[in-house]
């Protein structure tokens, strides 16, 4: 079942909380479902969208319906009312909202505000709705209905068909006032989705697909992200420019077109940096990789909490990928023995104080601490952010299958297990084309962290660089184990993570995507929610921008760089964020990757503030090697060479 799904409200509770299901706001309650175009409220510290129930469309039975999830897919969810015979079919990025009325069935619209006046027009069968607030709605249905207008602002529509087949009603906002919008509504009211698929039918490329009825072509709504994607030989769709609804998330545009191919920029899934390490510096790193696996190797892992025992298992996974990129490969060993016994127990079952459970209700993994005392586990048992817990563990058992390929072969059933859990791949191997994941949405083309939680705001996202790497993990694991389905969907999201953060997440000065109150004081997101934007993190106050920053770059690996690929916008983040390093209790970790951003334009300088630092290792699983690979990897290349470690 979903867990973190962009209609999760519906099934939580009472089920009565809105989600944004663009253009709209929608809440459902017993027997109606209010529809909200929303305005928005805008601060220099968040953006949201003020829920108004605008329209509500009400059942005029006397008994109670509480609405039922009926069917559910990657681009739309259907509401059902058994009791009133009333359906809606919900389809993301549709202008109208689309609802079905059996035969002898009624329905009333009402609104919060003053209906100013109502027309109706016979051919198609038409209506419009003047509202006191300056909205303007149209009404189409499929065949002619018995309506009235009393005074108490309630318009009640009849279905009087003398055929059996319900009948179809479709309700949409007018953008603005224009004429030509009108007539684009009024063209493509006949033919309506009833759902829609996301599916991956090749690298790099989600093809979306409606399942749809009615006559003419369809149209529906992109974002901003959409209309980047959309693939410039796709001819079979066109793009209505001037037909905009407004979103949080940026003009929404009008594509006519029954199916769409969105294709992302490739971002090659590798081991090692795409551009190689400068050779000139390997002794240095060898160095470092010498005191790290040694400290490493002396040590145990002080904590059972999951997500911070994932990140010590990361840290151990690169300091193999690094000594395997510089040629150190006597110590490869050593790390491969330390992943051996960190992550075996996990798996087995063996682990002390912790380990993995099957949760049956939602269908995924819990922790042995989360079943004792949910909460401990950073949420994990409300299936908060499992692509990024997870994740960490993916990257160390991919790690460990290259490294050990017989260790690899034995694990690779509970090693899939791990990895499934938010990919959903449905089994090992699986060659399925219509992939549902745990926390990827599919329309807006990246991960939600919250889970099984009622929100007013929706779905919420702080960690996006956490996120690319666990789909970059994923990919990973499809390497080691030679699964090019799994490469190519864990590549395709990768990059379609990086593209959603760099659309959503970093603000250059000169962005329009945002308000201008907002965009002059941030360069980064705080939280992304699906109705509202906020400069805050949840742990820390607005002014720790070092916070956010962490946020949307951590970890640090061979992928970071095509996630901050545009030098120009890392440059304005670290001349945003340095102030906050004088700040007096800033701890090393905030200023490393303070520097190690600054490494990407100004090399030397980086290496040089990071060299007087003292402390390189925390919780976040990096190390003084991962530091010294990354930026020696922004440099020239040298002639190759190996040594080893007394």
């Amino acid at each position: 079942m979903p867990t973190n799904s962009f209609f999760q409200n519906f099934v939580l509770g009472d089920g009565n909380i809105q989600e944004y299901i663009h253009p709209y706001l929608i809440k459902p309650s017993d027997s109606s479902v209010s529809l909200c175009y929303p305005s928005l409220s805008v601060s220099s510290h968040s953006i949201h969208q003020v829920f108004t129930p605008d329209l509500t469309i009400s059942s005029s039975t006397s008994t109670p319906s509480h609405h039922v999830i009926s069917s559910f897919s990657d681009l739309s969810v259907t509401l059902d009312f058994p009791a009133s015979n009333f359906t809606f079919f919900l389809v993301r990025g549709s202008p109208y909202v689309t609802a079905f009325l059996s035969q002898h069935a009624s329905f009333s619209i009402t609104s919060i505000h003053k209906i100013s006046s109502f027309s109706s027009k016979a051919s198609p069968n038409k209506y419009t709705l003047q509202l006191d607030n300056g909205q303007k709605w149209l009404i189409y249905t499929s065949s002619p209905t018995i309506f009235s207008f009393s005074f108490d602002m309630k318009l009640t529509f009849s279905n009087i068909s003398s055929y059996e087949a319900p009948v179809m009603v479709r309700i949409a906002v007018m953008p603005d006032s224009s004429s030509e919008n009108e007539a684009v509504l009024d063209r493509y009211s006949s033919c309506y989705p009833l759902s829609g698929d996301a599916l991956f039918t090749k690298p790099y490329c989600v093809e979306y697909k409606w399942q749809k009825n009615g006559l003419g072509n369809l149209l529906m709504l992109a974002h901003p992200l959409h209309l980047q994607l959309l693939s410039k030989d796709e001819g079979n769709v066109t793009v209505l420019k001037h037909f905009k609804y407004r979103s949080i998330d940026g003009g929404l545009v009008g594509v006519v077109g029954d199916s769409w191919m969105l294709e992302a920029e490739h971002v090659p899934v590798t081991w090692h940096s795409t551009r190689g390490v400068n050779q000139d510096y390997y002794d240095e790193i060898k160095q470092a990789l010498c005191r790290d696996v040694r400290a490493l190797c002396s040590s145990k892992i002080a904590t059972t909490t999951f997500f911070c025992y994932g990140k010590w298992i990361a840290k151990a996974a690169r300091l193999a990928m690094i000594a395997e990129e510089v040629g150190f490969l006597d110590l490869i060993s050593l790390v491969k023995k330390f992943l051996k016994e960190t992550i075996q127990p996990w798996l087995d079952g063996t682990f002390e104080g912790n380990g993995f459970l099957y949760e049956k209700q939602w269908g995924g993994l819990i922790t042995k601490q989360d079943a004792d005392s949910s909460g401990a586990e950073t949420g994990f048992a409300f299936y908060d952010i499992h692509h990024v817990q997870l994740g960490h563990f993916v990257y160390g058992i991919a790690v460990l299958a290259k490294i050990d390929p017989n260790w690899g072969k034995k694990y690779r059933s509970e090693a899939y297990s791990v990895m499934e859990d938010f990919m959903n791949l449905g089994g090992k191997d699986s060659k399925s084309k219509n992939t549902r994941l745990r926390c990827f949405d599919m329309f807006m083309l990246h991960s939600w962290d919250s889970g099984l939680e009622e929100r007013t705001d929706g779905r919420d996202q702080t960690d996006s660089g956490e996120a690319v790497s666990a789909y970059y993990s994923a990919a990973l694991m499809g390497l080691a184990y030679n699964d090019a389905n799994l490469v190519a969907i864990g590549s395709t999201l990768a990059a379609l993570e990086i593209h959603a953060a760099q659309m959503w997440c970093h603000l250059k000065m000169d962005d329009s995507k945002c308000s201008d109150e907002f965009t002059k004081e941030n360069r980064l997101m705080g939280i992304l929610w699906s109705n509202k934007r906020e400069s805050m993190t949840w742990l820390a106050p607005l002014a720790w921008k070092e916070h956010r920053l962490g946020n949307h770059v951590l970890p640090i690996l061979p992928i970071t760089e095509f996630l901050f690929s545009n030098v120009g916008f890392v440059k304005e983040v670290v001349e945003w964020t340095l102030p906050c390093l004088n700040r007096d209790g800033v701890e090393e970790k905030w200023k490393w990757l303070v520097y190690a951003m600054e490494g990407i334009y100004d090399n030397e300088d980086a290496l040089k503030k990071i060299m007087e630092l003292t402390s390189f290792d925390d919780d976040e699983g990096n190390s003084l090697s991962n530091l010294l690979w990354w930026l020696h990897s922004r440099r020239g290349h040298g002639d190759h060479h190996q040594d080893s470690c007394n």
